[in-house]
Formats: C-alpha cells, structure tokens, sequence
C-alpha cells in the first residue's frame, strides 16, 4: 500500500486542500476523492486548535475517513477536544479556546452534528497505527521501538505528548527527551506534534509537524517513497514555536 501522511493541521484549512491537491489526490463530481495511484491519506493527529478553520477541518477529515481514502489517529489536542464535547472539565486554553468559539457560533443543531462527528472519529481511531505489515509507524508524538505493539498508559502518554520530562523551557513549551536520537529499529516512525522548521529525519524517524499554524509549513510523508511534499503557510511567522533539539539528550 502507498501512503500519504499529513503532520500536524491545526486548523489551517486551506492549506490542507493545497496540499491533498498537490499530492494528487482529484474531487469526484460527488464530493468523493481518489487518487489514481490508490494511495491512502494518514491523519496523526492535532487537526484543530489555534487554526483559523478547526471545525471544516474536522468535517473534511471525517468525510474522508468514513469514505475509506483516509486514516486517522489522534493527538493530544485531539484527545483534549473530545473530553471537552463530552462534557468534562478541561482548561480552555493552549489552543482550543479558537475552536471552542468556533464551535460556540453554531447553531445547538450544528454542535450536535460537530461533536457527534467528531467523538466517532477519535473513538473509532487507534492510539497509533502500524501499516505496511507494521514497517510503518505512524504515532502522535513518536513511540520508542520497545512500545510498539502496546497500549497501556504509558505507551499512551508516550504517543499523545512525546517523551516528556516534566519540566518546561523558559517560553513555556513541555521538556522532551530527544527518543528519535535513540531510535535504532528498522520500522518507519513518522510523527509530529514538536513544530520544527523543516522535516526532520532522524534513522528511521521523521517528524513531519513543520508548524503550518505558526508560519512554516504543512508537510506530508510519502511511504514507501521516503518522500516529502510541503505547502507554505497562510500565517505569520512565529520564530519561537518552533523547536531546536541541539544539545538534548
């Protein structure tokens, strides 16, 4: 099977279409898309929050994945945005306070079409996926070679937030331990969710989050050609979010 793996969206719509186009993929007269060469579009996660079009971002998504031209798994803003359309007591910042005042300008109609649309997407997700007969990995935040195949809570915390230390850097942004540096399995790990200015690759890892919301770009891996595509950002450049592993561990 050929895949097409999308980083990080973050609500930027437009860009999204830019990028699905330049892949290849054509729009049927029914709404429906294909693509000639039967590729399959991946989702990892963070589709929303702080983007201007959070909630088209999530009804494109589910179209495509309930078409079957589409995967998905989530990520932490993912995980965080369902907790809230089911009800529980999450803080309303780091991002979704732009969806939820999207979400809030609806209709009490609409909400419910959203959120129900929305809690199957991630109900129905995997923590992470494994295609190509597991050669290819696809996670959130990455995952260490000796977590794949589980998903108990650790391997969940690993996947939806990287391999956190609990400190935070000066501009506020979470500690995480370089894994990739570490990585020596010879399955493809692609992942995202640290915003970096150009792909990184790193052995057999490749974080694709080129931080579209913040100026950079939005970036999908092609498997198994090993390949890039990226489409320039709409948004101002924000030169602090984006993330330098020099000098980790």
């Amino acid at each position: 099977m050929k895949y097409d793996v999308i980083g990080d969206i973050h609500g930027c719509f437009d860009e999204l279409l830019q990028l699905i186009k330049e892949l290849g993929f054509e729009r049927e007269t029914n709404g429906v898309y294909f693509h000639t060469d039967n590729r399959t579009i991946v989702f990892l996660g963070d589709l929303t929050d702080r983007g201007p079009d959070s909630l088209k971002v999530i009804d494109f998504v589910y179209d495509l994945v309930e078409s079957g031209v589409a995967l998905y798994t989530p990520g932490n803003h993912c995980d965080k945005l369902y907790r809230y359309f089911c009800g529980r007591d999450v803080q309303i910042k780091h991002g979704l306070e732009t969806t939820v005042a999207e979400f809030k300008a609806l209709s009490s109609e609409d909400q419910v079409k959203v959120a129900t649309k929305f809690k199957k997407l991630v109900e129905d997700a995997p923590l992470y996926l494994q295609l190509n007969d597991t050669q290819l990995i696809v996670a959130h935040a990455g995952i260490r070679e000796d977590l794949i195949g589980h998903t108990h809570k650790r391997v969940r915390t690993f996947v939806l937030y990287g391999d956190i230390t609990g400190e935070r850097h000066p501009n506020g942004m979470p500690v995480r331990r370089d894994w990739a540096k570490h990585y020596e399995g010879e399955r493809t790990v692609v992942y995202g969710h640290t915003p970096v200015k150009v792909p990184r690759k790193v052995g057999n890892t490749i974080n694709i989050d080129t931080g579209c919301v913040f100026g950079g770009s939005l970036t999908a891996y092609r498997h198994p050609e090993d390949q890039t595509v990226s489409i320039p950002s709409s948004m101002p450049l924000v030169e602090e979010k984006f993330h330098s592993f020099e000098d980790e561990s």
